[in-house]
């Protein structure tokens, strides 16, 4: 079905369409009077502002779009970042006039006019270059990309082309941001632009769904349906209409679990900042990674060296007839192409080049991995590192035999590919592969596990607010450097950097740290120890319970507490 697609503020709507709700916050129904209203305050705020380029980050999703519409509309560029962290809002004060929204401990960071007269508004310039979104950093610094509307538009209407049908009136529901183009699009602009109503806050756990009323279209990346065995879905299936996936691979095992817990297999899409969505895939349960893509409405596509080439409208500087290079390898399959592979991971150490890609590929190959990523590891001598995320029968190897047993094969593998050289020589063995909240595993995220104060850990149990890990702490760990000579026990505030650490690679906890209460340190640990750590926070992130124990009992326990950053 295709539906009246109606792209700004500019014009009348249908009668169905003004007595439909925009969305929901907390369960209670935003009218589109209410929508406009707030809308309009942005706008007047915006109009009279001097400055022509405005960041905004909104943690509500209707908050969000009321001032992105009204920015927009004021003929301001949005800045458009991932994150609000105090890093981003020093680069963003080198580009833009002024804030709006949830930025901490900025003063100025404005807000809407209260009760402001809705003004006539006119269409917005398709032309225009309005947005400035970011990569997800996941190679190095985030870098702006700026986006005509058109390029957005021209997407939203192949979105509706494509998928409309299937979802129909369901209300849109996301596990994304929509600070990033992937949440945007399908968060904001996308449901605006046809009718649908969408959901104001992001879900952190599928059991969230329970109370929300009728059919839904779930917005969700790998982060979170990898971890779907984990869920209570309950009778999320029969009310779900479709689920999408974006912002990095979706592993193939987690498949049949999506199929059981979901009832469906997500629709996959694959793009970047850069394209937005070119092609998409719904793989059944049991296929493969080779599974082909098929290309989104008006894009074209085309191989050339073996390496993916995209045309579209909605594509990076568009004029027409210019091919855009993406940064992938594939082949064609039917009417659809496979991807390959990255073709621009290539690194040098000690003068030779090799491909990441590859590295990946051939530990994969080898069996009893699911996830592997390799990186080039900063230092004074470069070398190479790789995280990898056993399978199930990799990890009760690992128990059984030992992690250098379990490394062995692997590395013969890569001794056939490598020279010795460059052959990685930093290894770490993980649950999950860390992600941010667009689903995304950054650079910095992987060098994180490598720093040498993070000891091996692997996650035996995770609950939504509640995770408990196991620690083997080598004899060799820095952190019992200077305590002390010949009797080295493990400091307490390595313990607690320890409940801080993990606790925010599994948890989103708020950014400053505000205090300790009831802090024990009952037992000494000493090296060659295996401790269990438990680590429980409350749903805002505001309080962290941790506790360290062994075969001896309990070793230390304790309660931080975080606050927004000053």
């Amino acid at each position: 079905m295709w539906r009246e697609l109606q792209l700004g503020l500019a014009g009348a709507s249908s009668p169905a369409r003004a007595a439909r709700p925009v969305g929901w916050r907390a369960g209670r129904a935003v009218m589109p009077a209410a929508f406009m209203a707030q809308a309009a305050g942005w706008f007047a705020h915006f109009e009279a502002l001097a400055a022509a380029d405005v960041a905004l980050y909104f943690e509500d999703t209707l908050q969000a779009a009321a001032a992105l519409f009204g920015a927009w509309h004021a003929r301001k560029t949005v800045w458009w970042p991932g994150d609000a962290l105090p890093a981003t809002a020093q680069r963003l004060a080198e580009q833009v006039g002024a804030f709006a929204g949830d930025w901490p401990g900025r003063a100025d960071a404005t807000a809407a006019v209260a009760d402001a007269a809705e003004p006539g508004w006119q269409p917005l310039d398709p032309q225009a270059r309005q947005l400035v979104v970011f990569t997800s950093g996941s190679s190095g610094e985030p870098t702006a990309i700026s986006k005509r509307l058109h390029q957005l538009f021209d997407e939203v209407r192949a979105l509706e082309a494509e998928f409309g049908a299937r979802i129909d009136d369901a209300t849109i529901h996301a596990t994304v941001s929509h600070q990033h183009i992937y949440g945007l699009l399908f968060r904001i602009l996308w449901p605006l632009a046809a009718g649908r109503p969408l959901a104001a806050e992001r879900v952190a756990y599928l059991e969230d769904l329970h109370a929300a009323p009728g059919r839904i279209a779930l917005i969700a990346s790998p982060a979170h349906l990898k971890r779907l065995q984990l869920a209570n879905t309950g009778d999320l299936p029969e009310r779900l209409a479709a689920v999408f996936s974006s912002g990095g691979p979706l592993p193939a095992d987690a498949l049949p679990p999506c199929a059981e817990r979901l009832g469906q297999t997500p629709i996959e899409i694959y793009g970047s900042s850069e394209t937005g969505g070119v092609a998409w895939r719904q793989r059944p349960p049991g296929a493969g990674d080779a599974e082909p893509w098929r290309a989104m409405p008006g894009v074209e596509w085309q191989l050339a060296d073996g390496q993916l080439q995209l045309r579209s409208a909605h594509i990076g500087n568009h004029t027409g007839s210019d091919w855009y290079t993406a940064a992938d390898h594939a082949r064609a399959e039917g009417p659809g192409f496979v991807l390959l592979g990255r073709a621009d991971r290539i690194v040098k150490i000690e003068e030779k080049r090799v491909s990441l890609a590859a590295v990946e590929q051939a530990l994969l190959d080898g069996g009893q991995v699911r996830e592997a990523r390799a990186l080039l590891l900063p230092g004074s001598r470069q070398e190479l590192g790789v995280v990898l995320v056993p399978t199930p029968e990799g990890w009760a190897r690992v128990d059984t035999e030992g992690r250098a047993a379990w490394l062995a094969p692997l590395r013969e593998r890569l001794a056939a590919l490598l020279e010795a050289t460059v052959r990685p020589r930093r290894w770490r063995l993980v649950s999950d592969l860390p992600a941010n909240t667009q689903g995304k595993t950054t650079q910095a995220a992987l060098q994180a596990l490598f720093d040498p104060l993070r000891p091996a850990a692997r996650v035996l149990k995770r609950e939504p607010l509640s995770a408990t890990l196991r620690i083997d702490i080598e004899a060799r760990y820095p952190g019992f450097d200077g305590h002390f000579e010949n009797q080295p026990v493990l400091p307490g505030v390595v313990q607690l950097d320890w409940a801080e650490r993990f606790a925010r690679e599994l948890f989103a906890l708020q950014p400053a740290f505000a205090g300790l209460e009831q802090l024990k340190f009952q037992q000494v640990i000493r090296p060659g120890s295996t401790v269990e750590l438990t680590l429980t926070v409350n749903a805002d992130g505001s309080e962290l319970r941790f506790a360290l124990a062994s075969e001896r009992g309990p070793h230390a326990s304790g309660k931080l507490r975080f606050g927004a950053a000053a």
